[in-house]
């Protein structure tokens, strides 16, 4: 498995030292070189990488607006280098993989890179499944079911924890408590029946980390977790409530009906 790398740094020394070091590492093939923000949007866009190491601060467009650039692509892994320790929550809020200082150990690339190969490796196992499924689709499609069915080697491709910053903490969220995740603008809020958090990640990646056999999305913006739902009472028009073990309840919309069929047995 080859990782296709970007660097981007204000700094050409920069580049260079991070270069050696990755020189060291067989897998690591680098593509393209940025000296600023703008060079590295239009560079990822283009080559599409598995991984970006990127400067945050740079004149202009910094790490942190790289990011931001990049919302209505599929972005790549990114591991941030910075000489300042003080952006490290926010990097962590970035979902970075990691967050390297100045100047990088070479001890800390590896275990870095170990855990980039190890999110590369079950990114890649999802993709390959859900190809899968597209042709079995088309030519089996009553393989499809048992396929899902695939027990515990399928639902470890999945979070069992999220980190999620919120009012300048960080929480580590297990995946089974949370109810609802509802979409509010660019942010996400996780509800685990006693608690809100806000998570800042879109609907579309968010759902990628989460089972899809428990969590089901019943409306445009709402995900809700099946292992919860204790009752489904009908509502007017096609729609219906799903009633939470919290008490909380859900609308499901006409849109998203068919989720209510695996209540029916």
């Amino acid at each position: 498995m080859t990782i296709r790398t970007i660097l981007v740094d204000d700094e050409p020394l920069a580049i260079q030292g991070l270069e050696l070091r990755l020189a060291e590492h067989e897998d690591v093939e680098i593509i393209e070189k940025c000296g600023n923000g703008r060079e590295a949007i239009s560079a990822i866009k283009t080559h599409k990488p598995d991984l970006v190491f990127l400067d945050i601060q740079m004149p202009g467009f910094d790490g942190f607006s790289v990011i931001q650039g990049l919302m209505e692509v599929e972005p790549p892994l990114f591991v941030f280098v910075t000489a300042y320790s003080d952006h490290a929550l926010k990097a962590f809020e970035a979902q970075a993989v990691d967050y390297l200082m100045k100047p990088v150990d070479e001890a800390r690339l590896g275990d870095t890179l170990d855990r980039v190969r190890q999110r590369l490796s079950e990114k890649r196992g999802v993709e390959e499944v859900e190809k899968l499924k597209e042709v079995l689709a088309e030519v089996a499609p009553d393989s499809i079911d048992s396929m899902d069915g695939g027990g515990e080697m399928a639902s470890n491709r999945f979070e069992k924890l999220i980190n999620i910053k919120d009012r300048g903490k960080i929480f580590r969220v297990d995946v089974d408590t949370i109810e609802v995740v509802e979409a509010a603008g660019d942010y996400m809020c996780i509800k685990t029946g006693d608690n809100t958090l806000i998570l800042r990640q879109t609907m579309k990646d968010l759902e990628k980390r989460l089972d899809p056999r428990r969590f089901q999305r019943v409306h445009r913006s709402t995900i809700v977790n099946l292992d919860l739902v204790r009752e489904v009472k009908p509502h007017t028009n096609g729609e219906c409530f799903l009633m939470l073990d919290s008490g909380g309840q859900v609308k499901v919309s006409r849109s998203y009906r068919d989720v209510v069929a695996r209540f029916v047995h």
